[in-house]
């Protein structure tokens, strides 16, 4: 009922825990706090908020748009409704290095496990996109410096992620994550990474967590997690498949009631009445005021 059982600093040791555990943790993209709880029942270890969705859910393009509060709330909201670790994309930190170090203070405020920082130049750009740049290894080793100042609790995650592979190459990408864990990072994501040879290079160059970026429509191919584990990655992420699959599911639906008048014929394939209630814990809340929950599912045609 309301809000998660778990504090934020109980998550933030779940999830370095299971870093140091021998199974990969996957974590797919919530849109919203539902579909966070709907990640959780799922069974898997963590939930990820990206960058690419909370600039979609705002109905803008994923450019560096979003404001650090706009960040904060959505992200707030979505990691206080499950049990699970949530994990935040933060971008370039949202400014010099003091901002990054109050993008940090300010994250750990809003219940997050952990953030991650970016070495593009702004305006940044998804990372799977051409023409993206980078700034210099002092630059980006400066951010996660500042990221690691600002830090109060020593369980929050600050992972360095690194766009240069598309820049510069792979040698290139070796040498920023060493840079960026002598800097002070916890972990790396190395974005857009061609094939699971190329992880397992940034695998033997650092030894801190590695996160895969498995995103629909990208330049890296769709591995499975059993993959991914053997070449030494320690995270994987999901970040908008969640959102696409919900977006393409609404257009269909949509399509229909403009094509035949009724979505009846839908009806099968949506969330029922019963497993949204249940998700949302309606029995929780009975027990705690029997005036909440007064109707019977059972007669309703809908459940």
């Amino acid at each position: 009922m309301l809000h998660s059982t778990m504090t934020p600093s109980q998550k933030r040791a779940r999830l370095r825990e299971a870093l140091r555990g021998p199974q990969i943790v996957r974590m797919p993209g919530a849109f919203n706090p539902l579909s966070a709880r709907l990640i959780e029942r799922h069974g898997f270890e963590g939930v990820y908020i990206s960058g690419a969705v909370l600039a979609a859910d705002l109905g803008l393009p994923d450019i560096g748009l979003t404001t650090l509060s706009e960040v904060a709330g959505r992200a707030g909201q979505i990691a206080r409704m499950t049990e699970l670790p949530a994990l935040v994309d933060a971008d370039t930190g949202f400014g010099e290095p003091m901002n990054v170090a109050r993008t940090v203070q300010i994250l750990e405020d809003a219940g997050l496990a952990g953030l991650h920082i970016e070495d593009q130049v702004n305006p940044k750009r998804c990372g799977h996109l051409d023409g993206k740049d980078v700034v210099d290894q002092t630059t980006a080793a400066q951010r996660i410096a500042a990221a690691v100042s600002g830090r109060r609790d020593p369980d929050f995650l600050i992972m360095a992620r690194t766009d240069i592979r598309g820049v510069a190459g792979l040698p290139a990408a070796q040498d920023r994550a060493r840079a960026l864990v002598d800097a002070g990072a916890d972990a790396i994501f190395p974005e857009a990474m061609a094939s699971l040879e190329e992880f397992a290079a940034i695998r033997a160059a650092v030894d801190v967590p590695i996160l895969a970026n498995m995103t629909e429509f990208g330049k890296s191919e769709l591995f499975t997690v059993s993959q991914l584990a053997d070449v030494g990655v320690d995270l994987v992420i999901y970040p908008v498949s969640l959102l696409r699959t919900a977006m393409g599911a609404a257009d269909r639906a949509l399509a229909t009631l403009t094509e035949s008048g009724s979505l009846r014929g839908e009806v099968a394939q949506m969330q029922t009445r019963a497993d949204l209630y249940d998700l949302l814990d309606y029995g929780g809340y009975a027990s705690f005021d029997e005036n909440v929950f007064t109707f019977d599912l059972a007669n309703n045609v809908s459940v």
